[in-house]
């Protein structure tokens, strides 16, 4: 297949075409449209894609791609392919529009075959006739506009007359049935036998070659496969089928299924289960008889056990807080109006936090507290002690303050400022250094 051997469309060829064209879109409404037909480009075999459009009276038709059976690559000309507009062809050439658009230049250019081969009706099938290679090759059985990838599987597997034949193209485009085909004649045979159920039904095929190797039921294998799939595309299926052995997955989707669980619920069920540490590889662990029984069972041991470990963390948190609280108390201090006191616990800084309406009860600073990283102290004024006035985050090791900072994250007045930058500020770091060497 060579560029300098392309011919024009024959007009025989454009008639009939324009035939086509006003038999499938009656309503020539002037979108581009395409068509096919065959032709021999050096000795090749070929597939010529037609873009065909109209305007007010008159009919356009132009040469966009083409394709050759044996070629890895395919010529374009004056057409683009977008994800959201598809296939695009110019007509600067013909005068329909006022410019050119950035990929119409006129030539015909190279891409890999598999790009452009657009759906568009082949109008002279019977071509194929006259060509000995491909009499046999049942192109008159074939529907739609698939011919060039039609006989290169006929050529790679001459078995695929038989199929179409016998009335089973809808494995035509199946190499892995075709190879079968071709290796095992009792396996055509048994296509054969079964041919109602696949006029009738789309099975997948590798279910059908399990079908038949196994001699397991068709419908029963295809109906664990469909399963499969609808489950696959849910979250709670796919979180239980990580959770659980390989050799449980498959019986899992008949499970969910014969029970009519949700597979949400089950994963509410694996969870708890796993946090039990029961063994999910023992059936009455993993596939419970009364799911409804074993999953509220579940659920109430599990919240009773997240509530006891959250409730034995809660005291080991406060009891590690506290701790840190006391070794630095001797950093509080008292003088003139105010007074500097150290958290004690981490809602004494969610209250802190929510009274002055900034972020110390959050953001991880009871955690920094508990690593000694950072400290936080409260400024009160002494005749309101209870009363959260402004709060300081001082840090033991680098003995300076990181943040002060009052309400709604304001800084505070200047006399307040200079009692902790100038009296407290002094007096923690001495007295850290003072824990130093003790």
């Amino acid at each position: 297949m060579k560029i300098k051997k392309i011919k024009p469309v024959p007009k025989y060829l454009a008639k009939a075409i324009l035939k086509l064209d006003k038999k499938m879109c009656k309503e020539q409404d002037g979108h581009t449209r395409f068509y096919s037909y065959l032709t021999k480009n050096d000795g090749e075999l070929c597939k010529v894609t037609v873009a065909v459009r109209n305007k007010r009276e008159k009919w356009y038709c132009k040469q966009c791609a083409i394709h050759g059976i044996h070629s890895k690559m395919c010529f374009v000309k004056d057409m683009a392919f977008t994800y959201i507009a598809g296939y695009t062809v110019g007509w600067h050439e013909e005068g329909l529009t006022s410019q050119a658009k950035w990929y119409e230049d006129g030539d015909w250019g190279c891409i890999e075959d598999r790009y452009f081969d657009v759906y568009a009706p082949v109008v002279n099938m019977k071509y194929l006739a006259k060509q000995d290679e491909y009499k046999y090759s049942a192109w008159e059985l074939l529907r739609g506009d698939r011919i060039i990838q039609h006989l290169r599987l006929y050529e790679e597997f001459p078995q695929l007359e038989y199929v179409m034949k016998a009335g089973l193209d809808c494995f035509a485009t199946s190499k892995q049935i075709l190879r079968l085909i071709g290796k095992d004649k009792y396996f055509a045979k048994w296509l054969i036998s079964n041919k109602q159920k696949f006029m009738h039904k789309f099975y997948y095929k590798d279910i059908v070659v399990k079908a038949y190797k196994t001699g397991q039921d068709l419908d029963a294998l295809q109906a664990d496969k469909e399963l499969l799939l609808h489950y696959a595309h849910e979250e709670g299926y796919k979180w239980a089928k990580e959770k659980l052995p390989e050799d449980k997955q498959k019986k899992l989707v008949r499970y969910l299924h014969s029970k009519k669980i949700y597979s949400s619920s089950y994963q509410d069920y694996i969870r708890a289960c796993i946090y039990l540490k029961l063994d999910l590889s023992e059936d009455k662990n993993a596939f419970p008889h009364d799911f409804t029984y074993w999953h509220d069972t579940r659920i109430d041991e599990y919240r009773t056990a997240k509530a006891l470990a959250e409730e034995k963390a809660k005291k080991e948190l406060l009891a590690k807080f506290k701790a840190v609280a006391e070794k630095y108390m001797p950093l509080q201090h008292s003088k003139a109006d105010y007074m500097v006191v150290i958290a004690m616990s981490p809602s004494e800084l969610s209250y802190e936090g929510q009274m002055l309406h900034h972020c110390v009860g959050s953001m991880g600073y009871d955690q920094k507290f508990m690593r000694e990283e950072s400290l936080i102290f409260f400024v009160r004024h002494k005749e309101e002690p209870d009363t959260p006035f402004v709060t300081v985050e001082y840090s033991p090791s680098k003995h300076k303050i990181l943040q002060t900072h009052g309400m709604h994250n304001s800084t505070p007045d200047k006399q307040t400022m200079k009692y902790i930058q100038k009296t407290w500020l002094p007096f923690a770091n001495k007295a850290v250094r003072q824990m130093a060497v003790a």
